[in-house]
């Protein structure tokens, strides 16, 4: 085994000795005055750091916008700035970017705190809708979700636990942190509210979108995703056609697709079904504004 390897391997056992944070034991003190470096993996999550963080963080997002965190290699440039960072934030359910490649990017930093953003949410399986599948077919089974963010109770976990990563490496600040963290929590119960109330009178909860990243909101809010994708592929034809028999069946006009995938497949169960194809983004940075643009066209798309 090539040594390099093994310093990976033997900096993240160490790295994972701890569920939540780790090798906080060996990270240096924060100077005074100086910004904390946050490494995060999404976009949504620039916002929870930097909310409770305030001027006290500098912030850098791995999978940049537009891109799929399935399949994003990391730049050059990020692994420096992963290198001079004191946390990484992880999403920490399962987020293929991190499974491939979490363990290599912090072993470039044996004194990085690792957050992660998942502890203490309950996951929840992929969309495992029968009506579209082929009969015996099972392969959604066990497979859990990784896309937490899309609730805003969800969102409120991953805040606390970054709230908890910085003060760890900065517990001069902790009062700070805390009064930043509380007034986010608070923005986001009124979201969570604003949701309920905004498709509180949908009786058609059924929505179609390509990639099932949406599981958690609609379990949040009493909706029901049908997911194009099946297990990251798309449709065969069969498939296409059982979906535009779902469509038919349950009146959906409009076919949702998101900006990090090829929206053939959605276009064409939208012209079969006569309607249109709207685009929702589940990994925009200003995570309170998408998540009401998000509910909007929903709302609309299921009136």
């Amino acid at each position: 085994m090539k040594a390099t390897k093994l310093l990976f391997i033997i900096a993240a056992l160490l790295l994972a000795s701890s569920p939540v944070l780790a090798a906080a034991s060996c990270r240096e003190e924060v100077e005074a005055g100086a910004e904390i470096g946050v490494v995060v993996t999404l976009q949504p999550q620039v916002q929870f750091v930097e909310k409770v963080g305030g001027d006290k963080v500098n912030v850098t997002v791995m999978v940049p916008p537009g891109v799929s965190p399935h399949t994003y290699e990391p730049t050059p440039g990020q692994m420096k700035a992963v290198a001079n960072a004191e946390i990484y934030a992880k999403v920490g359910s399962g987020i293929e970017f991190e499974l491939v490649w979490l363990d290599n990017i912090v072993a470039q930093n044996k004194g990085i705190t690792v957050v992660d953003c998942s502890e203490g949410i309950t996951l929840i399986e992929m969309s495992n809708e029968h009506e579209h599948e082929e009969a015996g077919d099972s392969n959604h089974k066990g497979r859990m979700d990784p896309h937490i963010w899309m609730s805003p109770i969800n969102a409120k976990v991953m805040v606390e636990n970054i709230c908890n990563g910085l003060i760890v490496v900065d517990p001069d600040n902790n009062t700070y942190y805390e009064s930043n963290r509380d007034a986010y929590l608070r923005r986001l119960t009124l979201l969570d509210q604003d949701i309920k109330d905004d498709l509180s009178d949908i009786t058609n909860r059924f929505f179609m979108v390509f990639h099932p990243s949406f599981g958690y909101y609609a379990e949040e809010y009493n909706l029901t995703m049908l997911p194009i994708e099946e297990e990251g592929k798309e449709p065969t034809a069969a498939g296409l056609a059982r979906l535009i028999v779902q469509a038919k069946e349950h009146d959906i006009k409009i076919v949702f697709a998101e900006p990090q995938f090829n929206p053939e497949s959605a276009s064409v169960i939208a012209d079969a079904i006569e309607g249109n194809i709207a685009f929702i983004d589940p990994l925009a940075e200003d995570y309170i504004e998408n998540m009401r643009l998000i509910t909007g066209e929903l709302a609309q798309a299921m009136e």
